[in-house]
């Protein structure tokens, strides 16, 4: 028998770890946990040292300021806080079958759904000719959390990542709430789109849909077609991801064509300069600058933008994700900002002076043209090629109302699926969503993603109703990556990162900010339908961790309970905001106006940053996860 002292001496001394170079060694206990963890030059762990295998922790404070500092790697030795895994596949039956091209034109293909064919008039509405700056601070802001973004996908280029990184740095309970935020809103993404397919193709066919208080809304029939489309998109998903690429990147080159000739078309016909700076309609700010912020939430502006995530969501199946990912997320972000303002001045300065008779706010009902006299929101820029003469235009424009948001719906259903394959590698959610078939596709997932979709058009039978839900759900889920960006900055400080972000906590921060920002800008009328689902999902979690029982994996509450202090104060200034305004009754008090509620949120955001900083998991907790979720699957059969 040893005795305790050689008992423990024996257990933390290192030993070679099997398949890894000669040189490689680690601590007895965590031998069996090599599992896709590896140095450079080494094929299947790192080095770890100190008596227990992990190294002692820096204080935040000291943590914060060398964030921004230059990467230096050990020449010899890493820490535990090091240890993490190389860019391999995160499940062996995924493919990566998507290049660069296919992942910069998927997230193009997202940015470029939708919101082109009907931004351009809500944001006018909201905003007038100001409108152009709100597109260029939307892509601002959403540019900052896209850089965030852009370094997390690059160290762990896994499926479904908005969802998984939130695991690694804070546990179960953190990555389930944000990843059930980040699953509605690709759920309700795709119905979006099919919305905006039958919202132009209503021109032709009136039963479709109908206005509504203003807002074009589906009839029963429209239903019935709306199902269709979303069973068309499901289906060209269980063929498979190769598939998929290769008709997104045709469709992404049509609409990059027709998006440029609206552009060169609308500036050459009888542009109006008087339209941007004309005192009678208010001049340049006429809704001033409430109603500049305010579309950036609500007229489809960060909704428009918000498709740069595709590069991260499907960086598990790219063939070069160092290279591919920053590229699709900021390229396209960049490229799409650039055609968005282009569009926004052209369609300003197209506008007949009728359309601006009643005031910016009535455009879309104020002006009719186009077959029948259709209202211009049922089909904005094709009802305005048809005033200026453009029948050639206006025919192509029909023909791309389907074929862009048909898209992009594609795109989404995609990505839904490949979310609820992660809460199931997660083990938040039950595991049959992670079920893979021999094609490389999570099929349980896409049918769960299909009859979700069809739910999602009772509550929002119209594009303007439910895309102020998308938006604001969306930024929601992306405030977490700033957050798990800094931890992972403080827990896995030699990690190497192929795109490492500098500025140090500035631009996390910003990110941060700016997600807020835009939640409190999408008002009180859509923020508390936020918050309610928010709640239904908590519930279900806990009814899958009661039924799990003894078998449920540790939710990690107290690294991940900063998510409801974040949620609820939200909540409460948005309760307290004047967004809406106060003439649309919906129950806001109104108290915090521009200034004063971007203060507040500021304040708020440095708060929860320092509060989930200060509490996330740390190091053998961090790397149980990583391992957990990066590890191959080789029990999992195609079901």
């Amino acid at each position: 028998m040893l005795s305790p002292e050689r008992s423990r001496a024996s257990a933390q001394a290192p030993v070679r770890c099997p398949g890894c170079a000669p040189s490689t060694v680690r601590p007895a206990h965590l031998a069996e946990r090599c599992i896709g963890v590896r140095p450079q030059g080494c094929a299947r762990t790192r080095h770890r040292q100190s008596s227990t295998g992990y190294s002692q922790r820096a204080s935040s404070w000291r943590a914060l300021l060398a964030i921004g500092r230059p990467h230096r790697r050990p020449r010899h030795r890493e820490t535990a806080k090091s240890a993490s895994p190389s860019p391999t596949p995160d499940d062996h039956r995924l493919k990566r079958h998507v290049g660069l091209i296919g992942l910069l034109f998927t997230a193009v293909g997202s940015v470029i759904g939708s919101g082109w064919l009907f931004g351009a008039m809500y944001a006018a509405e909201q905003a007038g000719p100001a409108s152009i700056l709100s597109w260029v601070f939307g892509a601002i802001m959403i540019g900052f959390i896209g850089l965030t973004y852009s370094e997390l996908g690059t160290m762990f280029p896994v499926s479904g990542g908005v969802v998984r990184f939130p695991h690694f740095a804070f546990g179960s309970f953190a990555s389930y709430t944000t990843g059930w935020i980040t699953w509605l809103a690709a759920a309700s993404t795709a119905p979006i789109e099919v919305l905006a397919a039958l919202q132009y193709g209503s021109n032709y066919v009136p039963w479709l849909q109908h206005l509504q208080d203003g807002v074009a809304v589906l009839t029963t029939p429209g239903y019935f077609a709306a199902a269709g489309l979303m069973f068309l998109f499901s289906l060209i998903n269980v063929i498979g991801i190769r598939w998929f690429a290769r008709l997104n990147n045709a469709l992404v080159w049509w609409k990059l064509a027709i998006i440029c000739i609206v552009i060169v078309a609308f500036l050459s016909a009888d542009f109006k300069l008087d339209h941007f700076t004309h005192p009678a309609q208010g001049g340049f700010l006429p809704l001033g600058w409430h109603g500049v912020f305010s579309a950036i939430a609500t007229a489809g502006i960060v909704f428009s933008y918000l498709g740069f995530r595709q590069g991260v969501e499907l960086a598990g199946e790219t063939d070069n994700p160092q290279r591919n990912v920053p590229i699709a997320v900021l390229g396209s972000l960049l490229l799409c900002a650039v055609i968005y303002i282009l569009l926004q001045i052209a369609f300003i300065g197209a506008l007949p002076g009728a359309a601006l008779a009643n005031g910016w706010q009535h455009i879309g009902t104020t002006f009719s043209g186009g077959i029948e006299g259709r209202a211009l929101a049922f089909g904005p820029l094709a009802t305005l090629a048809m005033t200026l003469g453009m029948t050639w235009l206006a025919l192509l424009l029909y023909v791309d109302a389907f074929v862009s948001p048909a898209d992009t719906g594609l795109i989404y259903t995609t990505v839904t699926a490949r979310l609820s394959y992660a809460m199931g590698r997660n083990r938040n959610a039950p595991a049959v969503l992670a079920k893979v078939s021999e094609r490389g596709v999570p099929w349980v997932s896409v049918i769960l993603a299909f009859i979700v979709g069809l739910i999602f058009f009772l509550p929002f039978p119209g594009w303007q109703k439910l895309v102020g839900f998308v938006t604001s759900a969306s930024v929601l889920s992306f405030g977490s990556g700033p957050l798990t960006m800094m931890a992972l900055r403080e827990e896995l400080p030699n990690h190497h990162r192929p795109f490492r972000l500098m500025g140090g906590w500035m631009v996390p921060y910003l990110a941060f900010l700016s997600s807020n920002l835009i939640v409190f800008w999408s008002g009180w009328d859509v923020v508390w339908k936020l918050m309610l689902a928010v709640v239904l999902g908590l519930v279900l979690l806990a009814l899958h961790e009661g039924l799990r029982g003894k078998h449920t994996p540790r939710l990690d509450f107290k690294a991940g309970f900063w998510v409801l202090p974040w949620l609820g104060g939200l909540a409460l200034i948005s309760w307290l905001g004047r967004y809406p305004e106060l003439d649309k009754h919906a129950g806001n008090l109104g108290y915090l106006h521009l200034v004063s509620g971007v203060a507040v949120i500021a304040i708020f955001s440095a708060l929860i940053m320092w509060l989930a900083h200060s509490f996330r998991l740390r190091g053998r907790r961090v790397l149980d996860h990583i391992n957990q979720n990066w590890a191959d699957a080789p029990g999992e059969q195609p079901g």
